[in-house]
This record gives structure tokens, sequence and C-alpha cells, in this order.
């Protein structure tokens, strides 16, 4: 190609697929200015300006803003410089688009009404930064005193929610819902408590009693009923409560009636929270954490269990 060639916008719009009136708007915004005029008045362009314009075709594709565009052509910015900032800002756009799509899923999978789409949208929007504020706030609130036990807020932060930038459908949903618990006051105090006792790492009274071997005997076979998908008010779990129970009462020198075992659902209470417990499921599924057997907690199911009628 002869370098002194010169190309009408006709010719322009024909070798860079752009339309003559997007190349007139570019000459006029100075972005690919015309090399001269012919002596009737039509706009001549030079090789220069066509790998100009090929050049701003190609950035516009990738979506940058033409004064962004003019800097780069002008070398005031590198090109390099720019793919970084827009891949950035591309990233930011994709992680949007993907939490926005796992709602949308979220919503699709449960049939939610429009009053509980509108909080769903809301909470998940918040960026990163946002969300790590949100968790702050809950942890500043719940052990910011100061006789807040530092093991306690140790543990809880260990195992602070957060949730990735591509969530699945069930991540989102627990996340909506640890907003919800986290922002609850009652809540709060539970969990003070609760991490407070987790934290020192007491036993209760019924296992001390019972000593060690009938615990880790007690917590395996609630953990294989769990690991099996029994239900605890299953009769599946019959004959293995009664044998627990008559064990227990072994032990501690009772009768296994109904009174003893609701006796002994209400010691295993002192160490569970429904609400707590929910909680700490939450994290779990937010996080991506695999769910092992043995650290499921396993009283909350042990005490259901005891209280189950079919269980008497």
């Amino acid at each position: 190609m002869d370098v002194t060639t010169l190309y009408s916008i006709g010719e322009l719009s024909r070798r860079t697929g752009s339309s003559v009136r997007t190349i007139r708007f570019y000459s006029d915004s100075g972005v690919v200015a015309p090399t001269i005029r012919s002596p009737a008045g039509y706009r001549l362009y030079d090789l220069d300006a066509l790998l100009r314009l090929e050049l701003l075709c190609t950035l516009r594709e990738l979506g940058m803003d033409l004064d962004t565009i003019q800097r780069v052509l002008d070398r005031e910015l590198s090109v390099a410089e720019v793919a970084a900032a827009h891949a950035g800002a591309m990233d930011v756009q994709i992680r949007v688009l993907q939490l926005r799509r796992s709602v949308l899923r979220v919503v699709a999978g449960r049939g939610s009404d429009p009053e509980e789409i509108k909080p769903m949208h809301r909470i998940t929007q918040l960026s990163g930064e946002e969300r790590r504020c949100l968790i702050d706030d809950f942890m500043d609130g719940t052990f910011g005193t100061v006789d807040a036990d530092p093991a306690a807020v140790a543990m809880v932060r260990a195992a602070t929610p957060d949730l990735p930038d591509d969530p699945s459908s069930e991540q989102v949903a627990a996340w909506v819902e640890l907003v919800g618990l986290v922002g609850d006051e009652d809540f709060r105090a539970r969990m003070r408590r609760m991490a407070v006792w987790q934290a020192a790492g007491r036993p209760l009274g019924i296992e001390s009693e019972a000593g060690e071997e009938l615990m880790k005997f007690t917590r395996q076979k609630v953990a294989d009923a769990m690991e099996s998908g029994i239900d605890p008010l299953s009769s599946r779990f019959v004959a293995v409560i009664d044998d627990l129970v008559h064990r227990f009462a072994e032990v501690l020198a009772c009768t296994p009636d109904t009174e003893f075992r609701d006796w002994m659902a209400q010691q295993f209470e002192e160490a569970h929270d429904p609400r707590v417990d929910r909680y700490w499921r939450l994290v779990w599924i937010v996080n991506g954490w695999q769910v092992v057997p043995n650290l499921i907690p396993v009283y909350p199911w042990l005490i259901q269990a005891l209280r189950n009628e079919r269980a008497a």
C-alpha cells in the first residue's frame, strides 16, 4: 500500500466497517482528523488516519470511552494501562452479573413474591467491602464490650462469612438469611452468651457425670444417624435412643422413664440455641465449607430425638 494514498470517508467505512456518519463524528470530535480536504471540500485521510481509526474501532468494541481512547491515540496513556483498568472494571461487572444470576435462580427456585425479592436484591448488591463492614458491625456490636471474652471473639472471627464472587443459589439464600440474623439484637445477645460458653470449652454437667466414654459413644451414634440422613423423629432411631437413655440411666443410677428423658433433653439444651446453631450452619454454607459429619452439632438432633413421644 502506498503511504501517500488518500482515502475518502466512504473508503474508510468500507475498510473498517464503521458507518460514514460515525467516522464523520470522530472527525468532528478531532479523534480521527482528516489529513487534508479535496478542492471540493471533501475530507481525505492518509494511512496513519486509517490505522488510527482501526485502533479506535477495536478499543470501542472493548468498551472503552471516547475520551480515554483519544488519550491512548495521543499517547498520553499506554494501551497496557488502559487495558488493565478496563479489565479490572469488567471483573467487577462480571461479579455483579454472576451475583444477579444467583439471585434470579433463588427467586425462580423459591417462587419468591415481590416483597421478598426487593430486600434480597438490595442485600446481594452490596460490594465485597460493604459486606465485610456489615459483618464487622455485627462482630463489634456483639463482642465490642470491654468484658468480651477474647477466646469467644477469636472463635467467631475465625469463621467470618464471606460470600464468594460467583455464589450458588444455596449460598445466596444462606447469605440473605444470615444478614437478617446478624442485624437482630436478640440474636446478638444469644450469640454472645453461646460463644463465651463454647470458647470456654466447659463440659455440661451431664457430660461430666456420664463420663468421657459414654459421651464419645453418644456423639458417634448420633453423628452416624445424621450422616445417614435419619430424621430424629423417625422410628428408625427409636431403638438407638432407647439404648442411649438406658445407658445414661445406668451410669447416673436413674430410672429410664419419660421424666428422665425430659431431664436429659433439658441438660443438653444448656449448650444449644437453635438460632445460634442456625448461624453456624449458614456460615458453613456461605463459605462453601465441606460439611464434616463429625463436626456437625449433635445436641440439637439428640434433643429432638429425646423429646419425640414415639421414642418414649
